[in-house]
C-alpha cells in the first residue's frame, strides 16, 4: 500500500521484523510485566503489614504513594534498558560490515538513523504499555487521576527519546558496541544520579549559609533548584505534585510559601528537547564517511580507513 511504504521504509520494516518476531523480545516483556507486578504486589503487602491496611483497606493516599513508587521504579528500569537496545544499533552494523553496503542504498542518512531510533524505542514503548494492567491496581484504591497516568507515560516516552538518541550517537560515533554501551550508561549515569548528588550537595551548603548568617533566602527563590531541573526523577516528581517544584527552589514570598520560576519538568523538556536535536544532528552528520584533508598529501576518506581496517582483520 502506498501509506505503508511512506510511514515503513525497508530500514525499518527490518527492524521491526527483527525485533518483533523473535522469541526473545516475547521473553523479555513477560520478565518485565513479572517484575513490575512482583514490585507490586511487594508495595501493597509492606504497606498492609505497616498498619496502613488495618481497615481491611488501602486508603486513596497510600494507593497514591504506590503509583508513585511504581512509577520511579519503571524510571529506573527505563534507564537501564534503553540505552542497551540502542546503543549497538549503528556499530553492530558495522562490527558486522555490513554498514557501508546500508549507506549505499537510497535510503538517506536521517532516514537510516531515525529508522533505527524509531525501531529500537517501539520495542521499549510495546514494553512500557504493557505494564498498564500493573497500574490499574493503584485505580482500584483511588487517588490518582487518569490525567497523571498520561502524563507519567508521556513523560517515559520522552525519556526513552532521550536516551535512545544518546544511544545513537554513541553508536555512530565509536566503532565496538561494548563502548558506545559504556559511554551511553555512563552519560545516563550523569543525568539520572550525579544531578541529583550535586542538587543535595549544593542543598546543603546553601542551608548552612543561611544558618550561619542567621538570614533566609535572599530573593524569592534560590538558584539551587535548576540543578535538580536536569534529574528525571525531579520532573517526575513535580508532575505528580507540582509544588515540590516550590519546595526544591526555596521559593517564598514575604516569609511564606512563594512560587517556583518554572517547574521542574518544564526545565527538563526545555534543557533536553535541544539536546535531543543536537544529538540526532550530529548522529545524521557523523554516520556517512566525509573527506578529511591529510595536509599536501590529498586527501583520504573514512571509506578507505574502512576498507584497510577491514583488510587487516
Amino acid at each position: 500500500m502506498n501509506w505503508r511504504r511512506k510511514l515503513i521504509n525497508p530500514v525499518m520494516d527490518k527492524e521491526f521484523r527483527l525485533r518483533m518476531r523473535s522469541s526473545r523480545s516475547a521473553i523479555t516483556v513477560f520478565v518485565y510485566v513479572l517484575v513490575m507486578g512482583l514490585l507490586a504486589m511487594g508495595i501493597i503487602y509492606v504497606m498492609m503489614s505497616s498498619g496502613a491496611g488495618l481497615s481491611g483497606r488501602i486508603d486513596p493516599s497510600t494507593s497514591r504513594v504506590m503509583f508513585y513508587a511504581l512509577s520511579i521504579a519503571q524510571l529506573v528500569l527505563i534507564a537501564f534498558m534503553t540505552p542497551a537496545l540502542t546503543a549497538g544499533v549503528i556499530s553492530g552494523e558495522r562490527e558486522k560490515q555490513t554498514l557501508n553496503m546500508l549507506l549505499t542504498t537510497q535510503q538517506s542518512s536521517s532516514t537510516i538513523i531515525l529508522s533505527k531510533l524509531v525501531s529500537s524505542l517501539s520495542f521499549m514503548t510495546l514494553v512500557i504499555f504493557a505494564t498498564l494492567p500493573v497500574y490499574s491496581i493503584a485505580f482500584l484504591y483511588g487517588g490518582v487521576a487518569p490525567k497523571q497516568l498520561v502524563f507519567v507515560f508521556l513523560f517515559y516516552l520522552y525519556i526513552m527519546l532521550l536516551l535512545g538518541s544518546l544511544g545513537v550517537l554513541f553508536s555512530t560515533l565509536f566503532k565496538r558496541t561494548m563502548v558506545a554501551v559504556i559511554m551511553t550508561y555512563g552519560v545516563g549515569l550523569v543525568i539520572f544520579l550525579v544531578t541529583g548528588i550535586v542538587y543535595i550537595i549544593a542543598l546543603g551548603v546553601v542551608q548552612a549559609n543561611y544558618y550561619v548568617s542567621g538570614t533566609t533566602v535572599p530573593s524569592d527563590y534560590s538558584w539551587i533548584g535548576f540543578i535538580l531541573g536536569f534529574n528525571p526523577a525531579g520532573a517526575l516528581i513535580s508532575i505528580f505534585e507540582p509544588s515540590f517544584s516550590d519546595s526544591v527552589f526555596l521559593a517564598q514570598s514575604r516569609g511564606q510559601q512563594g512560587s517556583a520560576p518554572i517547574q521542574l519538568w518544564q526545565q527538563f523538556l526545555l534543557v533536553y528537547s535541544v539536546v535531543i536535536v543536537l544529538v540526532l544532528w550530529l548522529a545524521i552528520r557523523y554516520i556517512r564517511p566525509v573527506k578529511r584533508g591529510r595536509g599536501r598529501k590529498g586527501l583520504k576518506t573514512d571509506w578507505e580507513a574502512q576498507e584497510n581496517e577491514q583488510t587487516k582483520q
